[in-house]
């Protein structure tokens, strides 16, 4: 199974390739690391976003976009630029999409920890929770109870 986390951070939606095969996992290269929404009031942009990222998800062949959830109300409340770009993403035709909250995530991680450090993967700092998000979704959907 090849998936993509996400994580929406502003105008950008940082994303993480992650393939688990044989309970092998991989990284592939991708060409980018973030597609970013630029002048969100448009609805021009947020087409040549959603165009930009389903191209991305057909050409890397991916099964399933995992986002990392945003709470909706209190300190770390998602941004409505953030909620158009998770939008956007839910939208795209014949892409599964799944929200997975924070606290989800890091109890499938604590069930099944990450066997190698981050800083190995060769992916960037900024790329981390993504990473987690991908991660995480894979060990609940290949070992849960």
């Amino acid at each position: 199974m090849r998936v993509c986390g996400v994580e929406i951070k502003g105008n950008d939606a940082v994303i993480c390739l992650l393939s688990m095969k044989d309970e092998v996992f991989d990284i592939p290269d991708c060409r980018v690391r973030k597609i970013t929404l630029d002048k969100t009031s448009s609805g021009e942009a947020l087409r040549v976003f959603q165009f930009a990222f389903a191209k991305l998800m057909s050409d890397y062949k991916i099964d399933k976009v995992i986002i990392r959830e945003r709470p909706t109300k209190g300190k770390f409340s998602g941004s409505a630029i953030g909620f158009k770009i998770e939008a956007t993403i839910q939208l795209i035709d014949n892409l599964e999409v799944a929200l997975v909250t924070s606290v989800a995530i890091k109890e499938h991680i604590k069930k099944n920890p990450i066997s190698v450090a981050f800083v190995d993967t060769g992916l960037k700092s900024f790329q981390e929770s993504a990473f987690s998000t991908a991660y995480g979704y894979l060990m609940h959907s290949y070992y849960s109870e």
